[in-house]
């Protein structure tokens, strides 16, 4: 398969690219806005052309799929012209910065009749592989109840465009709480949303201070450091979710989710059963599980849902996910 590269930071030098390669696809050509950086990945990785546009690099290549990996707002256009090209695409989350772009994006692969993934690696993770197992083998019953935590202590990144909400569309939310609110959906098999009382705000980030991930620009902060929601679903459900670039917290860096269903209960990360059997109750984790890269596995399973019938699931998912993302926002 022949493989094209949108976007040339650190998320396609360390994860797309090298497991591409790892999985036995050519990435023939890569795009990035700032030629030298694209041309500095391409002789690191030995992939023969750069183009300064989108538009260039499907005119001029005949592509099976490409990964989008560039700042949020650019996330629809992108993709969408990937799509009419007749490429599959891998987008990184979060698929884009609104449920109206969301399902933009699914209607055009609908079209194309073109597979749309998103880069939620942590659903690709062994020991979350491992618990949707056994969810959907029944052994932990009716799943009510989800929190989802996605916390840092001072953890703005002090690099890119996380800051810029006009290119990000959000902060904490959209690009740490993301992953874990993916995470429970993917886990309690995506319920739809029925209520959503949320709450987004600033409150560390628009100052200086001591950065775990660097020193941010302060002044030029733009997005919300802190979102907090709780969602219940058609099923009976409901959902707790807290994320924070700026949490005044022991731990520096806190990605979680936890479950409760009728028969049993459980967490990530790590993994651990919590049971009642034969009069005593049980917090079991395995012995052993084999560890993938959970970023090599999402190539694999995205290459592999290229070869098949075209795959909607994943971008039927996004269209609910954002749906939330909106509601949350919406209330301030």
């Amino acid at each position: 398969m022949k493989i094209g590269i949108i976007g040339t930071g650190g998320i396609a030098k360390t994860a797309h690219i090298p497991q591409y390669i790892a999985a036995g696809a050519d990435v023939v050509a890569v795009m990035n806005r700032t030629r030298e950086r694209g041309e500095a990945v391409a002789k690191q990785f030995g992939i023969e052309r750069v183009y300064d546009t989108v538009e260039e690099m499907l005119a001029e290549e005949t592509l099976d799929a490409v990964s989008i990996c560039t700042p949020n707002a650019l996330h629809k256009q992108q993709v969408i012209a990937a799509l009419e090209a007749g490429c599959h695409v891998l987008c990184e989350k979060p698929p884009a910065i609104s449920a109206y772009e969301a399902n933009e994006m699914l209607e055009a692969a609908k079209k194309a009749e073109r597979t749309l993934h998103y880069g939620f690696h942590y659903r690709h993770r062994s020991d979350t592989q491992l618990l949707k197992r056994m969810i959907d083998a029944g052994e932990l019953g009716h799943v009510y109840a989800a929190t989802a935590l996605a916390l840092r202590r001072r953890g703005i990144p002090g690099w890119g465009v996380f800051t810029d909400k006009e290119l990000q569309g959000g902060g904490a939310l959209l690009d740490i709480g993301v992953h874990m609110l993916d995470l429970a959906l993917y886990l309690m098999d995506y319920p739809k949303p029925v209520d959503v009382v949320g709450h987004v705000g600033q409150y560390l980030g628009t100052r200086p201070g001591v950065g775990l991930m660097g020193d941010w620009d302060a002044d030029g902060f733009s997005v919300e450091d802190t979102a907090r929601a709780m969602v219940t679903f058609d099923n009976g459900a409901s959902l707790i979710l807290d994320a924070s670039f700026m949490a005044n917290i022991e731990a520096a860096d806190t990605m979680r989710v936890e479950l409760r269903g009728t028969e049993g209960g459980a967490s990530l990360f790590p993994l651990v059963i919590h049971t009642e059997e034969h009069g005593a109750l049980f917090d079991k984790s395995p012995a052993h599980l084999a560890l993938e890269d959970p970023y090599a596995r999402q190539i694999q399973t995205f290459l592999e849902a290229c070869r098949q019938e075209p795959s909607y699931r994943q971008a039927e998912q996004a269209v609910t996910l954002h749906t939330i993302i909106d509601r949350i926002y919406a209330q301030g």
